[in-house]
């Protein structure tokens, strides 16, 4: 997704996932103003493209954003949520689900954190240097997947209870900037455990923050502001 102003220019690149075929999940940061409008694609190599599709101007899809009630940007890490209302539907054959309320608390206790995997999903940067090594980044728009585990949960101070860290390795895959608002699904299950949402540091290497989406305040908003447009 790209949001843009109210004059139509891009202002960022987030990723996101369809929970209907007329609502978008994707992180607060992504939605947050100024942004007025979006333009999702959906391909899974965006630069390769369709004819005319005017990248970074036109999508397959616009909409409207919308951002968590409590969302501040100076402390966007605790209400990083945010959807996007579609202005027509898009029919496709599977959709991404939303979570019952603390499903990572009961999994993280049953299995143990290095047993709880995830499958991150996005069009963020392939690889991420600091300056002034960045002319090496790897920017294509091509969506990737990767399986992190989960490192930290409920950590008093670090995580919270509002997020979670994903490692970030050669091994397990990770993300990286321009993934913001991905999904990172339980599992290999369709099921959204949180939205990619920060990183430790600069070259997107170490853990990765995700926030969390089965908290009992996000989804009350979700179903109660959004619930038309839910399953």
């Amino acid at each position: 997704m790209v949001a843009q102003d109210g004059t139509g220019k891009p202002l960022w690149r987030c990723s996101g996932t369809l929970l209907s075929p007329t609502l978008f999940l994707t992180a607060g940061h992504c939605t947050e103003a100024p942004a007025a409008h979006v333009e999702i694609w959906f391909a899974a190599d965006v630069d390769s493209g369709i004819p005319g599709n005017g990248y970074p101007y036109q999508g397959d899809v616009g909409g409207t954003p919308y951002t968590h009630p409590s969302y501040t940007p100076s402390a966007f890490y605790h209400y990083d949520l945010g959807v996007v209302v579609l202005d027509r539907p898009m029919v496709m054959s599977a959709y991404g689900a939303l979570p019952v309320v603390g499903v990572l608390d009961a999994l993280a206790r049953q299995r143990g954190l290095q047993e709880l995997t995830f499958t991150a999903v996005g069009y963020g940067l392939q690889a991420g240097f600091p300056d002034p090594a960045a002319f090496l980044e790897q920017n294509l728009r091509v969506r990737m997947v990767a399986q992190p585990r989960l490192i930290q949960l409920n950590v008093p101070g670090t995580t919270g209870d509002y997020s979670l860290l994903l490692s970030n390795n050669h091994a397990t895959g990770g993300t990286c900037f321009g993934d913001s608002g991905g999904p990172n699904f339980i599992g290999k299950s369709t099921i959204i455990g949180g939205v990619t949402s920060y990183g430790k540091n600069g070259n997107c290497a170490g853990t990765g923050g995700v926030y969390r989406v089965d908290r009992a305040d996000d989804l009350d908003w979700l179903y109660a502001t959004f619930g038309a447009h839910l399953p």
